[in-house]
């Protein structure tokens, strides 16, 4: 079985596609889960985790996780886990709370594992976001509607990164 399971929900299909692209920069070693139809046993024997969704509206969380969310945090087993999170949003019709779908799961979750995958706030335009912390992004925020042409060489840091931080 393969180490890495890489967790998405998805309106529109870009949280999808960036779950595939992060899943073949790891050569094999992740398998992709859709949460809209996912039960916690199905990745409970998994050691490491990517969960990645979109921010809908202002700061919220995708629909699928938002149902997923609460069960996941309470149903999992954390115990020798380790996770880390993607984010997309629009950074210009929703730059007061750009990508925060990363700080609703971050905080969800943050006392109960392991979290790495911390990216610089460099580079980034937007005016606030709660996914901000001592200039920390506390996951890889990415926006597929004006930055897309930023996102290969973003995710393929952060893959590189993770690599690191899941050995």
């Amino acid at each position: 079985m393969k180490k890495i399971a890489i967790l998405y929900g998805t309106s529109g299909g870009n949280t999808e596609s960036i779950a595939n692209r992060i899943k073949e920069k790891f050569d094999g070693d992740a398998d992709v889960f859709d949460v809209g139809n996912l039960s916690v046993a199905e990745v409970q024997p998994y050691k490491y985790f990517i969960l990645g969704a979109s921010t809908t509206g202002i700061g919220d969380l995708q629909e699928d996780w938002d149902s997923f969310l609460p069960t996941f945090s309470t149903k999992m087993d954390f115990t020798d886990k380790t996770i880390a999170i993607f984010g997309l949003g629009d950074s210009a019709s929703f730059s007061s709370s750009y990508a925060e779908s990363i700080y609703v799961i971050h905080d969800q979750l943050k006392d109960k594992v392991k979290i790495v995958g911390e990216t610089p706030d460099v580079g980034y335009t937007y005016d606030d976001s709660l996914a901000v912390v001592n200039g920390k992004w506390l996951g890889l925020p990415l926006d597929e509607d004006n930055e897309y042409d930023e996102s290969e060489k973003r995710i393929t840091q952060w893959v590189e990164q993770l690599k690191e931080e899941f050995a």
